[in-house]
């Protein structure tokens, strides 16, 4: 009975094994598909039957995106970098700021109608971003915030997610070391440096590679809020140089896009545990 359990235990083991790894390489096809067609030319590209590695490796596609000039004139993936970096670093830290200390407030606090703001905030996960486009955008029309950086930032200076996360976290954190800081004659701005943020690193990380990732990629609010090409960020960039009116150059395409996702591959890379561990303690209680 003892062998025959083990015997199950140990085929469901693996075939969970298999799934996770065919659902593996199915996620990192697309990346890897990318990566090496940066390497050869739109007509290999477009070979049919595809061709998996180049059969002549070039580095055309990033001297051209890096140096050379487009259609549409010189790609400046600098000026794309600067402004992404400048936008994404603001709203991340922002949305670290605001989340850890909202979050703080609905953990530790108790207060009439807590509870259902709470539940209010959650709601507006509900609500797609198409549906808050024209509201925003004509906000930041009245407050002539259309082409500035902070209008860029608008749609990202809150994260209901940012919030969820910080609270669920920062529930697990004894209410007798908040009660001891008290006694100690912390106030509750120093209960929330000295006490709870040495430990929700875990979830600040987290939500950091989160808040980064999502706005790096974001392409709509910048596609109708900017037209200024020296605002552009790199979503909108990519979308406006290497696409023109007839063909669209896809060895091009794959080398910018690869230039573009490395940032995010190596934020991930080095806080790839923070990600985990916020995650996987978020769910304790």
């Amino acid at each position: 009975m003892i062998k025959r359990k083990f015997n199950r235990e140990f085929l469901v083991k693996i075939i969970i094994l298999v799934l996770l790894s065919v659902g593996a390489v199915i996620m990192v096809f697309p990346f890897v598909w990318m990566a090496l067609s940066s390497f050869k030319s739109t007509s290999e590209i477009l070979a049919f039957p595809p061709t998996w590695l180049p059969s002549k490796p070039t580095l055309a596609a990033y001297r051209t995106i890096l140096w050379g000039k487009l259609i549409f004139g010189r790609v400046d993936i600098g000026v794309w970098y600067k402004n992404s970096l400048i936008v994404t670093s603001t709203v991340t830290l922002l949305a670290l700021v605001g989340s850890s200390l909202t979050g703080f407030v609905f953990a530790k606090y108790r207060f009439r109608g807590r509870d259902l703001i709470f539940l209010g905030i959650l709601s507006t996960m509900m609500i797609p971003f198409e549906v808050k486009l024209i509201p925003l955008y004509k906000l930041a029309v009245d407050l002539k915030l259309n082409n500035t950086y902070f209008g860029l930032m608008i749609p990202s200076l809150t994260s209901t997610f940012g919030i969820f996360l910080m609270r669920q976290f920062i529930t697990l954190i004894p209410d007798e070391l908040i009660d001891a800081a008290t006694i100690d004659g912390c106030s509750n701005l120093g209960i929330y440096w000295h006490v709870i943020l040495p430990m929700v690193k875990p979830a600040l990380g987290a939500l950091a590679i989160f808040t980064f990732m999502w706005n790096w990629d974001m392409f709509l609010w910048p596609l109708v809020l900017i037209d200024k090409r020296s605002l552009y960020t790199i979503p909108l960039g990519l979308g406006s140089f290497l696409i023109s009116g007839y063909s669209t150059n896809y060895d091009l395409f794959m080398a910018a896009t690869m230039l573009t996702t490395l940032p995010v591959i190596a934020v991930f890379l080095v806080a790839q545990k923070q990600i985990v561990k916020g995650i996987a303690l978020t769910g304790f209680k």
